[in-house]
């Protein structure tokens, strides 16, 4: 099975997928938030998605080349439930500022 230094390797890459996930949807968060708010949205759409991506893939490479395919998979799995979290999280919350005015008439 696994020793005690592989468990560490995946316990490690659970986290740090975790703090990417963070990083990677809180950055989605903040880019979506000033859309309206800048003179060029799909400018700041488009760098914050390559900085976003940049910086996944990039530590994703690092886990792979220093830890192996396993601690990946679990870089991954630690992403995706941060995902989950997030969406549960800011699911409850109304978004009154993002939302169309509705037009009486």
């Amino acid at each position: 099975m696994f020793d005690l230094i592989e468990t560490l390797h995946l316990a490690v890459a659970v986290i740090a997928g975790g703090l990417l996930g963070g990083l990677y949807f809180g950055g989605l968060w903040w880019t979506v938030r000033r859309m309206p708010s800048v003179a060029h949205p799909l400018n700041l759409y488009f760098v914050s998605m390559v900085v976003r991506l940049a910086v996944l893939l990039v530590s994703w490479y690092g886990v792979l080349a220093y830890f192996g395919f396993p601690p990946l998979l679990a870089s991954i799995a630690g992403f995706i439930t941060i995902r989950f979290v997030i969406l549960r999280i800011l699911g409850q919350t109304p978004l009154t500022e993002l939302s169309s005015p509705k037009v009486s008439g």
